[in-house]
């Protein structure tokens, strides 16, 4: 593809014009050439027309502005690295289906993020038709952000009346499309959700308190984001080939929309400055360091990051013995991750890819997720060419397969599943230095599976088991995804939150969700807290920042479960983080600075056991 060039006032235009993002085409509209002229019909640069609404110079008294303007200008940082990562993660897991460049699609992803910028910025600021003093002061923020320029004045306007007008042609879903449909940004969807809202909060509340049609604007946002984001759970198990035709169909969009983007001309780069140039470098492999370090951040899974670091440190040595012209041991890689849903397998399997990739074991170490019905083909002779594609997009990485023990039915015969385990099985002798295969599934059925092929067995030799999380291993979780999206707990929202995790942890049957349960009920309380801050005119950022306990709701829970906040005597088991002398302690020394009365050392106990 040729190199995209723009300047970067000419991307207000041309990294807003996606045409065929949105569920609807819509008509891209014409690049800037001058921050200070359009061109009419016969192509002449003629002075911006008056804004349709005014440019207040007055400022309204609002003493925490300055921490609005700090939050705004993290939240675009945020949103740029949220966006770029993003399509870092699509490049490395699903770059069989990207026909570009990794930097080209990286850049893709980069525009996307600027259209919705301007897309919050824009339906917030312009929805009470006028655009005061500390909006503006959010605009030259955001303007800086986009193209790097300072504006001012005249500049400025003519600016927020181009966005104005480009923004208002994009449709949401155009923004939000790689989250809905690229299977492994589906589990981002919970930090989208919550940069946007934050962002159209923070514009609303650039002048102090919130207009009534400011609030109605941010409530449309998020009927948007609840609506797009929601219909199809492709990251549910045995959904794998819903998620694939979703990522082809994302994927080939975002890609063909890179030849809808014009090149800038001539008198443009004079315009606006010398054009950027999008770099042709691939995204870094992460280093082993990088890997591991990726590995520790993960909650719980102690036995499994040991035999991760083990199995590391064992081909480490066998490089180093390579390089000295010593004899080494063959080890099988392939893997048996047996565990319930939510138990971090995934994101394990990925790690691990990342660690033959980052070791040279694999070339690439990328992650191709599938099931039974990604490989095996309802009628006679498809299996076959089936199975060899979706083994072919995995050479140089890792094939996991979820709920690997359907493959072949337990009663009754089952010709195509035996051929798909029989092609699987062939390809991974045949390509044994390309290809690492990862079975998971449930922990009895996948012993069935096992033991009912000695092929598998034979092959399969090393176990990886996932236990359920723990009441506190969850709420860790919880709390990691509050503190990525700066959300804050108080204490009764924290004991709030160990009861219900408590009680869903007792009525666990072997479909508990883990960890995707915990996700869920994050995502459910950023609406919950959205929709209760909406009516509050004067809200500060750290109201902005704060989960209530009335935003955390917990289905089918019964209500003597939380009745127990009220008493007195409910205590919680905290463990000093220095000398790990426990302590029975009250909920209102949850997440509070406190001195352990051993070692005398401060520390903050985020979470403690139900006693």
């Amino acid at each position: 593809m040729k190199i995209i060039e723009k300047t970067r006032l000419e991307g207000l235009a041309t990294r807003s014009k996606l045409k065929g993002f949105g569920r609807k085409n819509w008509d891209p509209p014409e690049p800037i050439q001058n921050p200070k002229c359009v061109q009419n019909r016969m192509g002449t640069q003629v002075p911006f027309p008056i804004p349709r609404f005014p440019l207040d110079n007055r400022s309204m008294p609002t003493d925490d502005f300055p921490n609005i303007l700090a939050q705004f200008r993290q939240s675009l940082v945020e949103c740029r690295d949220l966006y770029r990562s993003s399509g870092e993660i699509a490049v490395r897991e699903q770059g069989h289906r990207i026909k570009h460049t990794p930097a080209e699609f990286v850049q893709l992803m980069d525009n996307l993020h600027q259209a919705l910028l301007m897309k919050v910025f824009v339906t917030v600021g312009q929805c009470d038709r006028a655009f005061s003093k500390n909006e503006q002061t959010l605009a030259e923020a955001l303007i800086q952000h986009l193209w790097q320029l300072q504006l001012a004045g005249d500049d400025l306007r003519a600016v927020i009346v181009e966005m104005a007008d480009k923004a208002m042609k994009l449709k949401w879903y155009a923004l939000f499309r790689p989250f809905d449909e690229i299977a492994p940004l589906r589990n981002r969807v919970g930090e989208l959700e919550s940069l946007v809202v934050r962002l159209a909060n923070l514009v609303a509340r650039a002048d102090g308190a919130m207009k009534p049609v400011e609030s109605a604007s941010i409530k449309s946002i998020q009927e948007e984001l609840h609506r797009q984001l929601r219909p199809i759970p492709i990251d549910e198990p045995a959904e794998h080939a819903a998620a694939d035709q979703a990522t082809e169909k994302a994927v080939e969009i975002i890609t063909q929309a890179a030849d809808k983007l014009p090149t800038c001309s001539g008198e443009s780069a004079s315009a606006g400055g010398a054009p950027s140039k999008a770099s042709t470098a691939a995204p870094a492999q992460p280093t082993l360091a990088e890997t591991l370090a990726e590995l520790d951040q993960l909650i719980g899974l102690a036995n499994v990051k040991a035999e991760v670091r083990t199995l590391a440190n064992f081909l480490k040595v066998q490089a180093q013995r390579t390089a000295a012209g010593l004899p080494t041991t063959p080890l099988s890689l392939h893997m048996v991750f047996g565990g319930n849903p939510g138990t971090g397998k995934t994101s394990v399997a990925r790690i691990v890819g990342k660690v033959f990739g980052s070791m040279g074991v694999l070339k690439r170490g990328h992650l191709v997720e599938t099931d039974r019905s990604g490989l095996v083909a309802e009628y006679a002779g498809q299996t076959g060419p089936k199975s060899h594609k979706k083994i072919d997009e995995a050479l140089d990485g890792v094939l996991f397969i979820d709920e690997a023990y359907t493959l072949i039915h337990a009663e009754g015969d089952d010709p195509y599943g035996h051929e798909a385990v029989q092609t699987l099985l062939k390809r991974m002798e045949d390509d044994r230095n390309r290809l690492v295969v990862i079975l998971a599934g449930y922990p009895a059925e996948m012993e069935a599976l096992l033991e009912s092929n000695p092929g598998l067995l034979s092959r399969f030799s090393r176990h990886l088991d996932f236990p359920d999380y723990t009441p506190l291993e969850l709420a860790c979780i919880f709390a990691q995804m509050c503190t990525k999206n700066h959300y804050r707990l108080d204490s009764i929202t924290r004991a709030k939150i160990m009861l219900g995790l408590t009680w869903m942890h007792a009525e666990r049957d072997e479909h508990f969700g883990n960890g995707r349960a915990v996700r869920n009920l994050f995502e459910h309380a950023l609406r919950r807290q959205a929709n209760r801050i909406a009516e509050i005119t004067r809200l500060s950022v750290e109201q902005l920042s704060t989960l209530d306990a009335a935003d955390v709701e917990f289905e089918d829970c019964p209500a003597e479960v939380h009745a127990r906040l009220a008493d007195e005597s409910l205590r919680f088991k905290i463990t000093c983080s220095h000398c790990t002398h426990e302590k029975d302690v009250p909920q209102k020394f949850l997440g509070a600075t406190v001195r352990c009365p051993k070692c005398k050392k401060e520390f903050t106990p985020e979470w403690g056991a139900c006693i």
